[in-house]
């Protein structure tokens, strides 16, 4: 089987311009070339795909058969290549591309919106898609390829497993969240023994909530009257006055009611680090580390008292 000539850009475009000019002083003059050297790559390129393209006499030069039917094959691949190669330089330049995040519910609907707009009001040619998921699920898109990058909690989905990297964004405070009327509203010193006797609200085990709360709590137990997946849910269940909960700094947008009111918890232990999570191996696009370094230089600056 013969092998496939490895064909330069420069060979086709002095092919094109032999096939148009049928001269070679004057096709060697429009591609900017000394007649000897444009003589030389028509010679090389024949040599490559084994058979003349050309005939040439004293005076003209024509397109043998199987030259004709090579220069639609010539134009079809430098247009590919030109397509190719505009296309990658919008990617490069930022005019085109896509990126795929995975982050935390409370950060997906809070935090990042005001991220991505700034993001694509510079670059609006690229796509964002948003998973907004727990952490072991955002880690999981990220360890299977499916997101680029992710912003989880620690102590979720094995982030120092060793196809995985993990820099730390900031670590989120906790606040106490109760109605207006309620007793811990004017209480002067918060405490996890002065929050345990009332009805609580949980969120779900495997939130990155209740992880975080149930370390720094042990093995202090809450009196929990429900436990729900959705911090809208909270929400709607303390403003009911069904109970209080305990929420990160970063979802206090959902609590911002003339009804409720929210106060920092002060317990050291009660804490929760946020990471930004992505494959060990490989590079990011372009667009990818541009929105991730947006991402890392907005939340890294942010202060979560």
């Amino acid at each position: 089987m013969r092998k496939t000539p490895d064909l330069s850009t420069r060979q086709l475009r002095a092919f094109l311009a032999l096939a148009e000019h049928r001269n070679f002083t004057r096709a060697a003059q429009s591609s900017h070339l000394s007649q000897p050297a444009f003589s030389a790559l028509i010679r090389t390129l024949e040599d490559a795909v084994g058979t003349r393209l050309f005939d040439r006499d004293t005076r003209s030069v024509q397109l043998t058969p199987e030259g004709r039917l090579f220069e639609g094959s010539a134009r079809r691949l430098l247009d590919d290549m030109g397509s190719a190669m505009g296309d990658l330089a919008d990617h490069v330049e930022r005019r085109k591309g896509r990126v795929r995040v995975a982050a935390l519910p409370s950060l997906a609907a809070g935090w990042l919106p005001a991220v991505f707009a700034e993001f694509m009001q510079a670059w609006p040619g690229i796509r964002i898609d948003l998973d907004d998921a727990l952490s072991d699920a955002c880690i999981a898109l990220v360890r299977s390829g499916q997101a680029d990058f992710a912003i989880a909690a620690s102590g979720a989905g094995g982030t120092a497993d060793g196809d995985l990297r993990a820099r730390k964004l900031c670590t989120d405070r906790f606040h106490l969240v109760c109605r207006a009327d309620h007793p811990l509203a004017r209480e002067p010193r918060l405490t996890a023994k002065k929050i345990a006797p009332y009805p609580f609200i949980q969120m779900a085990r495997n939130s990155s909530v209740r992880q975080a709360l149930d370390a720094a709590l042990h093995p202090q137990r809450l009196n929990a009257v429900f436990e729900v997946e959705h911090l809208a849910t909270v929400m709607g269940l303390v403003e009911a006055g069904l109970g209080i909960s305990v929420v990160p700094a970063l979802t206090l947008f959902h609590f911002q009611r003339e009804t409720l009111v929210t106060r920092p918890l002060p317990l050291p232990s009660l804490t929760r680090t946020l990471y930004m999570v992505q494959r060990r191996e490989g590079s990011l696009s372009v667009a990818a580390q541009t929105l991730h370094d947006l991402i890392v230089a907005r939340l890294g600056s942010l202060r979560l008292d």
